[in-house]
């Protein structure tokens, strides 16, 4: 039978609600966390740089707050920060040949220096990685199963990239992922907020500053 000529579409749900009950678990807090700062560097955040995000710039400003508290509980603080061989960028792969501008970051350049008011502390480690995920190629599953870390608080930028490939990462090495939503940042709001939606639906918990602020300072 022919549909009815204006008949009414049928309304479409929208994506929380076709992901209810399917992706929206929650993983929660574990035991023993790390807080890692991702790629926190000045090529994001200084206008003119071809890597410019807006959105690092407004998360630079959130994340002192919750390191401070995080120093303050011993809580293991690790930070990265991507650097090439400018002399070739080998070390950079086929994912310098998609991504160029990725170039900046090399010894010396001001883009690859850290963001003021995010350095690390004295005897805080620092891992450079050459691609996304802040796994991959480095010594940080090896350094948090060494400290018996179960949970990783991830902030830093940017979230479509290396923010998303290293949550996906750390539960796929065990860990709970738990990306602060404030403290983790991208060059437009759009990509942002779809990559939130999709680490909380499936591979982490996206959370507000102030729970994990909570949380910290619940620990012992």
């Amino acid at each position: 039978m022919a549909k009815k000529v204006g008949a009414k579409k049928k309304t479409e749900k929208s994506a929380v609600q076709n992901y209810a009950g399917v992706w929206d678990n929650r993983i929660g807090f574990g035991k023993k966390p790390a807080v890692v700062v991702i790629d926190l560097l000045q090529g994001y955040t200084l206008p003119g740089a071809p890597l410019f995000a807006p959105g690092v710039v407004k998360c630079v400003k959130e994340v002192p707050e919750l390191l401070k508290v995080a120093r303050t509980k011993k809580v293991p603080v690790i930070h990265t920060r991507v650097l090439y061989n400018p002399s070739n960028f080998e070390d950079g792969g086929v994912w310098i040949r998609k991504a160029p501008v990725l170039k900046a970051l090399v010894p010396g350049n001001k883009y690859a220096e850290f963001c003021p008011g995010v350095k690390p502390a004295r005897g805080e480690t620092v891992i450079v990685k050459n691609y996304a995920s802040c796994f991959f190629g480095t010594s940080l599953a090896a350094t948090l199963t060494a400290q018996g870390v179960d949970t990783l608080i991830i902030t830093g930028c940017t979230t479509s990239g290396c923010i998303r490939a290293s949550a996906v990462d750390a539960v796929q090495h065990g860990f709970r992922p738990i990306v602060v939503r404030e403290c983790v940042g991208d060059r437009h709001d759009g990509p942002h907020e779809a990559n939130l939606f999709d680490i909380n639906a499936k591979y982490g918990d996206v959370v507000s500053k102030a729970e994990v602020i909570r949380y910290l300072n619940s620990l012992r």
